[in-house]
């Protein structure tokens, strides 16, 4: 994994806005990623919009790609597509817990912006044998993604892949006889497609926001409840990643990019423990919206661990207001003074297309924002080098 040891390099989180071709074909209920067999054209539009995307991310000057994760049809649930032993039951309905008391405080708010959320989720009920069955879409993915890269020049690439604890969120086991055997299950499944994206010479990032979104909701059973349940899924994470070199490795744990208030999100003091106990050379963070910038404070008394980079969030997903890239340097200085610039990469809180069909904000807003990301990152390297 490459460092920031000449200059501050620059990433992101990994999704983004998908074009217009791409949308309207998940829009007409045909040919989305996990289809079992998607047709050509379905196949030849995907490979020219991953190309085409990782051309601008090169462009625009970001030195560390993915493939906008145009390859899949949501940041999560795609993965329910490769894996056996769910059933999804649209007429059992499940609360979505992982907004915690946001949901009571704030639920006319949270209807407009996620209208399906308060009438209730379809249950995604465990009722076999997990395992990870389909490597067509993850095999294609990074097909497109390499033949990508080679008509670009950057410092690196990565691929996403979803965290036991943020699989099948609105989920039930009813088929293993413990939750730890059921969620080292979902593990075990998982850590083939991290296999697949290891091998194939790219860096593996494993997105987490239901790590984080649950914190609110366990903690009022009690706080105790939480750590166990993180513990688990911590723990479940490492033995999917045993084998995988830690420099390989991203982690990215945030607080979901839905346009919510987010009163109910974790302080990042109180569930950093958990991070910082995954297997991974990188740790992605939230650090530029306005519920979480202040948290750059919590590594004035947390030490990063030796050798382990950060990501920290600093332009957002947040807001269309594009960052000023002053901003976005005195952001990074921040950061590179606690732990060092060698070990600070700048990125962003989220992703900027939570599933196939949403932008969180128009696609010429994010582009100008990489570029305020760009330009902010070089400003902060002329100062820290």
């Amino acid at each position: 994994m490459k460092r920031s040891e000449k200059r501050i390099l620059t990433t992101h989180v990994g999704s983004l806005v998908r074009p217009p071709e791409l949308k309207a074909l998940a829009q007409s209920g045909q040919d989305r990623p996990e289809d079992a067999a998607p047709t050509g054209g379905y196949i030849e539009t995907l490979q020219r919009a991953t190309a085409e995307v990782v051309k601008k991310q090169a462009a625009v000057g970001v030195d560390i790609v993915s493939d906008g994760e145009f390859g899949k049809s949501s940041w999560s649930n795609y993965v329910l597509n490769r894996i056996t032993g769910f059933e999804i039951r649209p007429n059992q309905l499940r609360p979505a817990v992982w907004l915690g008391r946001d949901l009571d405080r704030f639920g006319d708010l949270i209807a407009r912006e996620m209208p399906s959320v308060l009438a209730g989720r379809p249950t995604e009920a465990c009722i076999g044998p997990i395992e990870y069955s389909d490597r067509a879409p993850i095999r294609r993915a990074i097909a497109n993604f390499q033949a990508a890269l080679k008509a670009v020049k950057v410092e690196e690439a990565f691929l996403t892949a979803v965290a036991p604890a943020s699989t099948a969120y609105d989920g039930v086991n009813e088929y293993y006889a413990t939750e730890k055997e059921y969620i080292f299950a979902l593990a075990e499944a998982l850590r083939q497609e991290y296999l697949e994206i290891h091998q194939s010479g790219l860096l593996l990032q494993v997105d987490d926001a239901v790590l984080a979104n649950m914190y609110d909701h366990l903690v009022q059973q009690s706080p105790e409840r939480y750590r166990e349940w993180a513990q688990l899924r911590v723990d479940a994470l490492n033995h999917a990643l045993r084998g995988i070199p830690e420099d390989r490795v991203r982690y990215h744990i945030c607080f979901g990019s839905w346009h919510v208030p987010h009163l109910a999100d974790a302080a990042l003091g109180d569930i950093v423990g958990f991070i910082l106990q995954v297997r991974a050379g990188a740790y992605s963070i939230e650090a530029a919206n306005p519920r979480h910038e202040h948290e750059w404070r919590v590594w004035q008394d947390r030490k990063l661990p030796a050798g382990k980079i950060l990501i920290p969030g600093v332009i957002t997903h947040h807001t269309i207001t594009v960052e000023h890239p002053r901003l976005v340097a005195d952001r990074i200085v921040r950061y590179a003074k606690l732990v060092g610039p060698e070990n600070v990469i700048a990125g962003t809180d989220c992703g900027f297309a939570q599933v196939d069909v949403i932008e969180r904000v128009p696609a010429p807003v994010m582009w100008a924002k990489f570029e305020a990301l760009v330009q902010g990152a070089a400003l902060a390297s002329k100062e820290l080098f």
